[in-house]
């Protein structure tokens, strides 16, 4: 697809996005919080993201997607802690931010991007997020929902790490 037809048609995908999300916003009343919730500086990092991948899309550039994924799951993470006010949960979600470059990843591929980004290397890196997560959200106590049950989650990260090594040594 050449560029001006791949920018046209993003531009009309964010228009057809757009016009559908205001029209939702006049029948549901949640989709209207929502949108009221745009105000917030939280909605200004997600903003940029969605700049990035458009920007990446128009130029033709999908890489882009990978800082966009980044920058919009930080804006996701702070959007998710300014509505509940449990800001100590960022001592351990930052582990969340390599898994975050692994979707861009994937996205990226997805896209068109170059092919050195294979599904396994995003995969993994998404899954060494998920397992820094678990154990740095263990450690400070983001599993108290779990009560004295927390250490399942270490022990099934740490089944998943072996079973990993034989399935990747095949």
């Amino acid at each position: 697809m050449d560029k001006s037809k791949r920018t046209t048609l993003t531009l009309g995908v964010l228009l057809v996005i757009f016009g559908a999300l205001f029209i939702a916003a006049n029948f549901i009343p949640s989709v209207k919080v929502m949108l009221e919730q745009a105000n917030t500086w939280p909605f200004i990092i997600e903003a940029v993201a969605v700049g990035l991948l458009v920007l990446g899309l128009i130029i033709g550039v999908p890489d882009m997607a990978i800082p966009a994924v980044i920058v919009g799951g930080i804006g996701a993470i702070l959007w998710w802690q300014n509505l509940t006010g449990r800001w100590e949960t960022w001592s351990y979600m930052w582990a969340l931010i390599p898994g975050f470059s692994g979707l861009g990843m994937l996205l990226a591929k997805v896209l068109g991007g170059k092919e050195r980004y294979n599904v396994w290397n995003a995969l993994n890196t998404i899954g060494t997020s998920i397992v820094l997560f678990v154990i740095f959200g263990a450690f400070f106590g983001g599993f108290k929902f779990m009560g004295a049950y927390w250490p399942v989650a270490l022990i099934l990260v740490g089944v998943l790490l072996g079973l990993r090594t034989f399935i990747r040594n095949r």
